[in-house]
């Protein structure tokens, strides 16, 4: 949101106010932090002190690398809700130490330091060591009064309930803080534009919007830059970005209302931060392994029942196709009535049966949800009597005919409502679900009553983090933590605990594939660990090459699903190629799971993504630093999907000697080197790094097995020295391999049996 008319003014309607000096600043009693009393006007006599707005900012560590600071003009509001941080230690006094000087005061928080100067111009600065990582400087802390009339950019927000737009509230609170030279911006969430978010206007705002517009489903407002920190704004509503867009040497976040905090978060490198990041908001929940194999759907408005299902299942086994879960989307309940829980008998009138005999199959079911009440639904009733609906200012239940004619809202803030949703699902469970699709959740209405009193603007965003909680607690109630998976589409900060996410609705071209792989790095830079996509695209059909292209790039991915709108998505609907191409990514993809499910692992312990964007790797190589159409999954494999029909693709090698999977070829990139390459649609550039030991499994069947019985050790070209991989099974069980290189030999030290050992480029040889 831009309050101001370049440099000099501000915006027609807009009044704007600064914090001019740090007046006074004083140690909290605790000595564990600060208060700064900001006026905003330089006080040059005892008269100055009247009649003048005054911001306060206060100082404290919630946690070792971690300061927050709270901007107030008003102290006098109600509490608020704010973000789930769990990591969150030493009470309300924090984990900081708050020293005074002579020209101010810091408060030290690890290797993060915060700085602030006495006097004229308010200053306050972050730095790691001798660095300074960012600072707020002049003009950085402003409080805006703004009128109805205000000619502002960034206030209109899409899908906000009963309208498309949310009024100008009539006073907001901005910070910025500095850009350096060179510095770039990742994160705010699942955005589909560029990875580098500097130059745009970014509004934290969830939206049904694609993956084809500036909307998002997955608003979180954290970002992290090239520099080595990152900014989380605790504000779980509207959050608007200026990141180099209004002051170009600044990123300026606003939110409305009489103050904002938020957290800086060190590093070094955006590895780091992320460690620290989701050990303040929530490391992600450890998924199964049975999760990562291929999921197939019904598609959305196809015509499917048992015996269409039972087809697919067959002819995807007939072929060699592993499949892992079979997903149901909207229709397996009757139209008009979602969600009532309930199978449409017409087409399922044994749902007992047939999920009994999918089971037999040894597969998964997901069936899709969404937390709406349709009006025809039987449950209608049952929850607005109860008073589990979302409610208008005069009692009313709130209602519109967007997506189900006449639905309800479920509140979640009603521990009674969700109690009831959940018993909905534990019905479902008990048939045999075993996962649940978590749709929508973006559409929160903002001219509602909430059964708990919060504000309406802040469950906007809020209200899919206690959605999909209640989702992931009874699934892990029921089957056990390390089982429960859901498969959604919304999310904000803290949603990153409860996993998988997926990319929602894409169209079926190659553009809207590559809009949907940044999406993903840009979700990745922002703290979730497991995402997925509909391969081929949800709308439209996809030609054969999309479709081949697109499958190959799913099932690189950290979870893999066949899914659309109007149309199905088995392979042989397109052509007998199309079927080679599954099985082969497919079988590729299970054979990897030791070195997937180890990434996985890695993610749940530090917050660190399967799919790691190129600049999250290789945060010293500049040349990486847009580069959002390939990614490293894992540690040592770079992917680089093709977004050609003729299969050219342009591919990124950092520096070091890099050796393709597929065909063994070594190549020296030296400080890095760009590659055009051409492949058929059964390859793509997949390159192993220099010196790495990848763990493949004796099994390319099933994603879920003893990965110790029949594993070989691929150990790639270049360095000497040692390096120590792990492998774990879905049962726990836990063996290390020491590999050690010297003089062109390589040995292994380990008390596990039952494997081998391929040197690439030599010859296999049994241990």
């Amino acid at each position: 949101m831009k309050f101001t008319d370049g440099f000099w003014q501000t915006r027609p309607g807009v009044s704007s106010l600064f914090a001019q000096e740090a007046y006074d600043v004083e140690q909290g009693a605790d000595g564990r932090s600060l208060v700064v009393t900001a006026p905003t006007k330089v006080i040059a006599s005892r008269g100055d002190t009247l009649n003048r707005p005054v911001m306060t900012v206060t100082l404290r560590s919630p946690m070792e690398g971690v300061i927050g600071v709270t901007v107030e003009h008003f102290s006098g509001g109600r509490d608020e809700i704010g973000f789930d941080l769990v990591g969150a230690e030493g009470g309300e006094a924090g984990v900081g130490t708050a020293t005074a000087t002579e020209g101010g005061a810091t408060l030290n928080s690890g290797r993060l330091t915060a700085t602030v100067g006495r006097g004229a111009p308010f200053d306050l600065s972050f730095s790691d060591g001798d660095t300074v990582l960012t600072r707020s400087g002049a003009k950085s802390v402003g409080y805006h009064s703004v009128a109805a009339d205000a000619q502002l950019d960034g206030a209109m927000v899409g899908n906000a309930g009963a309208g498309t737009a949310r009024a100008f509230a009539p006073h907001y609170v901005s910070q910025q803080l500095s850009l350096g030279v060179g510095e770039f911006v990742y994160g705010l969430g699942e955005r589909f534009g560029p990875l580098v978010k500097n130059g745009q206007t970014v509004d934290v705002w969830n939206a049904d919007g694609g993956t084809s517009s500036e909307q998002a489903y997955k608003n979180v407002p954290f970002y992290l830059t090239s520099r080595g920190y990152g900014v989380l704004v605790d504000h779980p509503g509207h959050v608007s970005y200026e990141i180099g867009s209004e002051a170009v040497e600044r990123v300026q976040f606003s939110v409305a209302g009489e103050g904002l905090t938020y957290y800086v978060i060190a590093g070094p490198t955006p590895a780091d931060v992320l460690d620290r990041y989701t050990r303040l908001t929530g490391r992600p929940a450890h998924v199964p392994a049975w999760s990562y194999g291929l999921w197939l759907s019904t598609s959305f408005t196809t015509d499917y029942d048992e015996a269409t299902v039972t087809s697919f299942v067959d002819e995807m086994a007939r072929r060699d196709m592993p499949v892992s879960v079979f997903h149901f989307d909207c229709f397996w309940m009757r139209e008009f009535q979602w969600c009532d829980f309930e199978w449409d008998p017409r087409v399922f009138p044994d749902p007992e049966g047939m999920l009994a005999r999918l089971h037999e199959r040894d597969l998964r079911v997901c069936v899709w949800i969404n937390p709406y009440i349709g009006q025809r639904s039987a449950l209608f009733r049952e929850a607005a009597d109860a008073g589990y609906l979302v409610r208008n200012p005069d009692g009313s239940v709130w209602q519109w005919d967007l997506w189900q004619a006449g639905m309800g809202l479920v509140d979640f803030t009603n521990p009674e409502a969700t109690a009831w949703f959940q018993g909905k699902l534990r019905a479902l469970q008990a048939q045999g679900v075993d996962a649940f699709k978590t749709d929508f959740g973006e559409r929160i209405p903002t001219g509602v009553v909430w059964h708990d009193g919060s504000d309406p603007e802040r469950m906007h965003n809020w209200y899919t983090q206690l959605y999909n909680e209640a989702v992931f607690e009874v699934l892990e109630e029921v089957r056990g933590e390390g089982d429960a998976v859901v498969f959604a589409r919304s999310a904000t900060t803290g949603g990153q605990r409860l996993p998988v996410h997926w990319g929602g609705d894409s169209t079926s071209t190659f553009e809207s594939m590559a809009e949907t792989l940044r999406g993903g790095l840009s979700i990745a830079m922002s703290g979730f660990s497991f995402w997925s996509h509909d391969i081929g695209g949800f709308e439209g059909t996809p030609d054969a090459e999309v479709y081949k292209r697109w499958t190959a790039f799913g099932l690189l991915s950290s979870h893999s699903r066949f899914h659309g709108s109007g149309s199905y998505r088995v392979p042989w609907a397109f052509d007998e190629e199309a079927v080679e191409v599954t099985r082969r990514f497919t079988t590729l993809k299970l054979s990897l799971m030791p070195y997937l499910y180890a990434a996985g692992l890695e993610a749940s312990r530090t917050g660190l993504p399967v799919m790691r964007p190129m600049a999250l790797a290789f945060p010293a190589d500049r040349a990486v630093a847009h580069v959002d159409t390939q990614y490293m999954l894992g540690d040592d494999l770079l992917v680089a999907p093709v977004f050609s029909a003729d299969g050219t693709v342009e591919v990124y090698l950092p520096a070091g000697r890099w050796t393709s999977w597929f065909t063994g070829e070594v190549v020296d990139a030296g400080t890095g080197t760009w590659r055009t390459e051409v492949h058929d649609v059964l390859s793509l550039p997949l390159y192993v790094r220099e010196g790495a030991v990848v763990p493949v499994g004796g099994r390319d069947d099933r994603p879920d097995h003893d990965y110790l019985d029949g594993l070989v050790l691929r150990v790639f070209p270049g360095g000497d020295g040692d390096r120590t991989v792990t492998v774990t099974t879905p049962d726990g069980v836990r063996a290390d391999f020491v590999v050690r290189r010297a003089g062109g030999a390589v040995t292994v030290e380990t008390t596990a049996s039952g494997w081998s050992l391929d040197e690439v480029g030599g010859d296999p040889a049994s241990q």
